[in-house]
């Protein structure tokens, strides 16, 4: 039981950092769990998780997907219509991933678990219309307990399994034994394969600005695993960094190559969720993974009054959004 109370980091308590110039996001109030921006700016936020032993303000609502063009002064967060065709009623998004064509097109890549399943949902985005239509849906013996994604191609992806398991008295089983059994799957429609294995919880993925490494999140060891990417998509290990803090998902800066990640300072807190007791919130970023001593900064983090279960932090421009697993979403201005 210690060494699950240690993987929870049960009894960290933390200090808070604020930043000065934040304010919530109006009409996200179900979760935001992943946030990736556009180079130009357009951040996609996944809404309205549903995940076993995780609470939701909205069970029986459909998650949603939503638009903030943070080009603008006083950016607000639109809903995405999604073409008609897709099951909207069982719509559960988890991670995302955008790809840019090479004639511009946007692809998202949309994790989705209905009726506890996991598929990788693949929509095109139309700009003029505020609408994602959508193309096709991924499920694959190899995609079991799907966490994040991040796009190789327009159909092609790396996928992070968080667990063995799909059942989930098993799931907590597994987490409860400490087996790592969690992997890294390439998938594109010509092959689909197993690339990187032996993690307790493979959570957010995410590829370097020159697309030579994969970074991958074990929530659960603390820590986050630098991967060689090869010519025929294998990864290999180059090395792991420790921390103090369940990692979650990671979103890249293009322009210094930073890492900044959505953390869970105390996992107890995210599963037991006591009114008294809220779930903490904290950023990280990590500048120079690759080097003999990358810095790691806290840059914000709040004790659940503000901001409760943070799982993702992405900045574009000064400008930084942080989200959450169920909770709302935090936009600051650095």
């Amino acid at each position: 039981l210690s060494s699950c109370r240690n993987r929870l980091n049960a009894s960290r308590e933390i200090a808070p950092v604020p930043l000065p110039n934040c304010r919530l996001i109006k009409g996200i109030e179900t979760g935001s769990e992943d946030i990736d921006i556009l180079p130009n700016g357009l951040a996609f936020i996944s809404s309205g998780l549903k995940y076993p032993g995780i609470k939701s303000f909205a069970p029986d609502k459909p998650g949603e997907i939503f638009l903030m063009d943070l080009n603008e002064d006083n950016p607000k967060a639109v809903e995405l219509r999604i073409s008609r065709g897709f099951d909207l009623a069982s719509f559960n998004p988890h991670g995302i991933s955008t790809y840019v064509d090479k004639d511009d097109t946007v692809y998202l890549f949309v994790v989705n678990h209905p009726h506890q399943k996991s598929t990788v949902e693949l929509f095109k985005f139309v700009e003029d219309d505020n609408s994602l239509v959508h193309l096709k849906t991924v499920r694959h013996d190899l995609l079991t307990s799907v966490n994040d994604v991040v796009a190789m191609g327009p159909d092609s992806f790396y996928a992070t399994n968080d667990h063995y398991f799909s059942d989930f008295i098993l799931m907590f089983l597994e987490m409860f034994l400490g087996l790592t059994w969690s992997n890294v799957v390439y998938y594109s429609p010509k092959e689909v394969k197993e690339v990187a294995a032996g993690f307790y919880s493979a959570n957010g993925i995410n590829i370097s600005p020159d697309r030579k490494y994969i970074y991958v999140a074990d929530v659960f060891d603390h820590n986050v695993h630098v991967m060689e990417k090869h010519a025929n998509w294998n990864l290999t290990h180059v090395k792991t960094l420790q921390l103090d803090t369940l990692v979650d998902n990671l979103s890249i800066d293009p322009h210094s190559g930073d890492i900044w990640i959505g953390c869970h300072p105390n996992g107890m807190k995210l599963f037991y969720n006591n009114p008294e007791n809220l779930p903490a919130s904290e950023v990280l970023r990590i500048q120079n993974i690759l080097s003999e001593e990358p810095a790691v900064t806290r840059v914000y983090a709040d004790d659940g009054s503000v901001l409760q279960g943070s799982s993702v932090a992405s900045i574009y421009e000064g400008k930084l959004l942080i989200g959450t697993v169920f909770h709302r979403a935090l936009y600051c201005e650095l």
